[in-house]
């Protein structure tokens, strides 16, 4: 029950009414009416733009529109107050027995409440992490895999066909850089003495496995090899390695993946990759060979002033065209892009989005520009930044791993606070803002700690069933049943706040899976935590308002069906977020 989509119907009606009266044209569109909440709540429950919109087709003053609109919405018996504000707008309040049949809505649907077919089943990609395969994921890399796994629950939870991919950067010189490294690594765990390692290497200990590994399986025969020979051998040894360990890492996370895409396949694809997407592009005269202009301001050490095939991206939107092969004959980075989100495209995905970190921001326009040249406009998509997570303990910044060697690594984080702590304030700030994370703050049990607040709320909720136990032996929490209590009893100003504030779970959810923002989840469910803390407050003020009153059973199981409905949203958003719903506060 989504009661803005609901309402949004009822004006629907309303204005097909007065264009059954002549009052409105016939052919008067209204895909630009809304049903939402005011700005305002002092303003009322919804307001719609319905008279602003259609005013000028009806040939009216939006007010007196408004006031022909107003009349028939008061006929809804579930509307209390119709108002017309400012040039135009009309605001409704809804009836103080509206509310409980949000609550019934929620016990009978379940974990489904909220669930939409907004998506209608299109698919859409959601590439997250993608970090390189050269060291354990980072803390920068651990907001980006919280923000993408719950950004594709929120987009299946609103009816999108979800895939989940990751990018491996397989090919190219950081890979090179990591067999060597590696294999120092494994000349060490043969008794070498290898000194410092040089500059320009992995130096972090996560690679002494490694070492040790091919040392194990291959013995000293890798050392009389030319490089030509062992460097892949130990290559490949070392991608896997490491994306084990990465895998591994984001399971301590709970997230997977439905893809692991190769970057290495677009380099040998006959048929896909960077070669014939290069082909496609200058066969519609997007690529061309030409001389790029110097960058302004002063000259980077790399700038080469020569003849290059060239993407025409200033043709999109980018600011400059984009060089495709080095001048070494191999392809730029950026052709792999390319390549890859052509990749997507044909394998059928015309909504993608792409998670990005903090240092990606440039590059965003160029690959906006090479989807819509490659797909003629067919395709969209949308990059998330994730900006930077700053680590405290106590106030205070938090040093380095030494096991990384340069970072705080995403497992250093979980282990320390648990998946759950992560997960929820990975997500209570925009992804585009930066974060703090204070290791000390994320586990203190107060108000100021969201994620308790927000599980504390959802334990608290299942405290009044067993409470309610122990004065009613026969309660049964059966959501069915409780649908069934008479829900009618619930008129204090804080029950109605508290109703007010579930039907608004299934309008968040859309807003969010159709803004790609899964932050506004996180902020909702510590609202809706706050309402109810609150009212689990005010009957400890007046006793009148406790849930549980052995003398009314009726009246205690109509609070107790709002008890559980606030339960059930809290536990569905939870969910979607990928954060446990306590139960018993430990």
């Amino acid at each position: 029950m989504n009661l803005y989509a609901q309402f949004a119907d009822r004006i629907a009606a309303v204005l097909d009414g007065l264009k059954a009266d002549a009052v409105l044209p016939a052919d008067a569109g209204t895909q630009a009416v809304t049903a939402e909440p005011p700005r305002d709540p002092a303003h009322g429950d919804i307001a719609t733009n319905a008279a602003m919109v259609l005013a000028r087709p009806a040939g009216m003053k939006p007010r007196d529109l408004a006031e022909k609109i107003a009349e028939r919405l008061l006929a809804d018996s579930d509307i209390e107050k119709v108002e017309i504000a400012g040039p135009g707008f009309i605001n409704l309040t809804l009836t103080a027995g509206f509310w409980p049949k949000v609550v019934a809505s929620v016990l009978k649907e379940g974990g489904e409440f909220g669930r939409s077919d907004a998506g209608k089943g299109a698919r859409v990609n959601v590439e997250f992490v993608s970090a390189n395969p050269t060291g354990p994921l980072h803390v920068g890399h651990c907001r980006g895999a919280v923000f993408g796994d719950s950004l594709a629950n929120l987009l299946a939870f609103a009816g999108f066909d979800v895939t989940r991919e990751y990018y491996i950067n397989d090919a190219g010189a950081q890979v090179d850089v990591l067999a060597r490294s590696c294999f120092l690594r494994y000349r060490e765990a043969l008794g070498e003495e290898v000194g410092d390692i040089p500059e320009g290497f992995y130096p972090g200990d996560y690679l002494v496995p490694v070492g040790q590994a091919l040392a194990d399986t291959h013995g000293a025969s890798l050392l009389s090899q030319e490089e030509g020979v062992w460097l892949p051998i130990v290559r490949d040894t070392a991608i896997d390695a490491m994306m084990k360990e990465i895998r591994d890492d984001l399971a301590a996370l709970n997230i997977s993946f439905d893809e692991f895409f190769s970057e290495r396949s677009l380099l040998s694809q006959i048929d896909g990759g960077v070669a014939v997407t290069i082909a496609e592009l200058r066969e519609k005269g997007l690529v061309y060979e030409g001389r790029l202009p110097p960058p302004k301001g002063k000259l980077p050490d790399d700038w080469e002033d020569r003849e290059q095939t060239l993407f025409r991206a200033t043709g999109f939107g980018d600011d400059v065209d984009r060089p495709l092969v080095k001048s070494d004959g191999g392809y730029t980075y950026f052709a792999s892009d390319m390549a890859y989100h052509r990749n997507k495209f044909t394998r059928g995905f015309c909504h993608m989005i792409d998670v990005w970190g903090a240092d990606h921001g440039g590059y965003v326009k160029r690959v906006k520009a090479a989807v819509e040249a490659l797909t003629g406009g067919a395709a969209e998509l949308d990059v998330k930044i994730c900006q930077l997570v700053r680590l405290f303990r106590g106030g205070a910044p938090v040093k380095m791993s030494k096991r990384s060697g340069s970072f705080v690594t995403l497992r250093d984080v979980v282990d320390e606070v648990g998946p759950d702590p992560v997960r929820f304030m990975m997500l209570y700030r925009k992804n585009d803002a930066p974060l703090d994370f204070d290791f000390v703050k994320v586990t203190e049990q107060s108000r100021d700690n969201p994620v308790f607040y927000v599980q504390y709320a959802h334990a608290r909720a299942h405290s009044v069933y067993r409470n309610t136990r122990d004065v009613f032996a026969d309660f049964d929490q059966n959501r069915v049943i409780l649908a069934n209590s008479p829900l009618n009893l619930l008129d204090d100003e804080a029950e109605i706040g508290l109703m007010k504030r579930i039907g608004q779970f299934p309008r968040v959810l859309d807003a969010a899976a159709a803004a790609h923002e899964p932050h506004r989840l996180a902020f909702y469910l510590y609202e809706l935590a706050g309402d109810f803390h609150a009212l689990w407050n005010r009957g400890k003020e007046l006793p009148q308002l406790r849930f549980i009153k052995p003398e009314n059973r009726d009246l205690t199981m109509a609070r107790v069906a709002l008890v559980s409905a606030t339960a059930e949203v809290l536990a569905s958003g939870l969910r979607i977020l990928g954060v446990q719903a306590i139960r018993e506060m430990r």
